[in-house]
């Protein structure tokens, strides 16, 4: 697409990173679903190896399809270059060995999902590179957390799953005074809600998995940052690691960026709809929902987020055993770990996505045994509320 300042976002997403001219007039993308590439000579072989000449060499180092989506999702979170991985995990794995060595420290927010979680404590028992978590509310905070050896501020906002909401300027004021550099794993908002490279950030991390792909069907990671840091991933932690996606799965994810913007509309739409029930149903505790206005964060969401999210936290009143049994009488809305997709998901995050963060640990970052976690979909609302109505009834 011809570059031009004014395109919006909803139209961002439909073209950027395709011209159709080049492949003869295609409307979708073709997949190149080939693991290697020929050379015309031995001496361009020599070339695109030295790095010499532009050029695919072999789908683990790139791929046509793949970097389709990757100039795609550059553009939408207003980063300079993008890869592409095979998992979410990939993404962030990648990102942080390529951040750290063996002694290095990295702070982070209040909560993380369970398996970062599981990450950061292998590279300490392994590597000894150390770990904090930091509420990361007021510039002191932070500044107290940082340590000499600290190499990055690693932040998740909405933090998963208690929807605890983290200010990317203030962090990245601060990081900025220290020399370092902010990464902010943005899934739970999508680049159509929330873009933290323009809030100051550094690196953007996407479980793609989610609602980029929007469709349940593919696993996948993106990262998003300047041309020298995404170069400096791309031929160490991403090369000689391999986390790399396949061509069909990028090219789902194109497809599935097409309607994000209408999608996330929905879930938005939705999602303000079912806190609203929640927030005054006898039988719940307490609902985690960045659009709340008596949530002592709402500032913070309407400063950086474009719409609140389609995802709900709540507690009920009760323990582990009344969650559980809320969720076995549930009948449309699915019991799955994932997010993002069409259908409404929920899980128990104490024994499912943070059951390997320990107890002491859980409770600090505020997951106790009742909390649940609401992906909401884009059914009817109605249908979602009814579903959620006659579970509650029966506990």
């Amino acid at each position: 697409m011809k570059e031009n300042k004014a395109i919006k976002f909803e139209t961002k997403v439909i073209h950027e990173g395709y011209d159709a001219e080049k492949y003869s007039g295609s409307l979708a993308p073709p997949i190149f679903q080939t693991s290697t590439f020929i050379f015309e000579s031995a001496q361009q072989g020599e070339k695109r190896f030295a790095g010499e000449e532009e050029g695919f060499i072999y789908s683990r180092l790139g791929n046509p399809t793949v970097k389709m989506l990757e100039e795609r999702i550059a553009a939408l979170e207003n980063g300079e270059a993008a890869l592409a991985f095979g998992s979410g995990m990939a993404a962030v794995s990648a990102v942080l060995i390529a951040m750290t060595n063996t002694g290095d420290h990295i702070l982070c927010s209040q909560g993380v999902y369970g398996c970062t979680f599981g990450l950061l404590e292998m590279m300490n028992e392994k590597y000894k590179i150390t770990h904090d978590f930091s509420a990361m509310e007021t510039r002191e905070q932070l500044l107290e957390a940082i340590r000499p050896e600290t190499v990055c501020i690693y932040v998740e906002t909405p933090i998963n799953p208690t929807m605890k909401l983290v200010d990317l300027q203030i962090v990245a004021e601060v990081a900025k005074e220290k020399g370092l550099p902010v990464v902010v794993d943005n899934t739970f908002c999508s680049p159509y809600l929330q873009n933290p490279i323009s809030l100051g950030c550094d690196v953007v991390i996407h479980s793609a998995t989610k609602y980029i792909c929007g469709h349940g069907d593919v696993i996948a990671g993106l990262v998003v940052g300047t041309k020298e840091f995404i170069s400096k991933v791309a031929i160490t932690t991403q090369k000689d690691i391999g986390g790399v996606i396949s061509p069909f799965d990028a090219w789902l994810l194109l497809r599935g960026l097409k309607s994000l913007a209408v999608r996330m509309d929905r879930h938005c739409e939705n999602t303000e709809k079912l806190a609203s029930y929640l927030l005054q149903h006898p039988k719940v505790e307490k609902v985690y929902y960045p659009g709340d206005f008596r949530n002592s964060e709402y500032e913070i969401a309407q400063k950086q987020m474009r719409k609140p999210g389609g995802m709900i936290s709540f507690t009920l009143k009760g323990n582990k055993d009344t969650a559980q049994s809320f969720m076995n009488n549930l009948e449309m809305i699915k019991i799955a770990v994932s997010l993002g997709d069409a259908e409404t998901l929920i899980q128990h995050p104490a024994t499912m996505t943070h059951a390997v963060v320990p107890r002491e640990s859980r409770k600090n970052m505020g997951i106790d045994d009742s909390l649940l976690r609401l992906s909401v979909g884009l059914e009817s609302w109605e249908d979602i509320r009814d579903d959620l109505e006659q579970a509650l009834e029966k506990i």
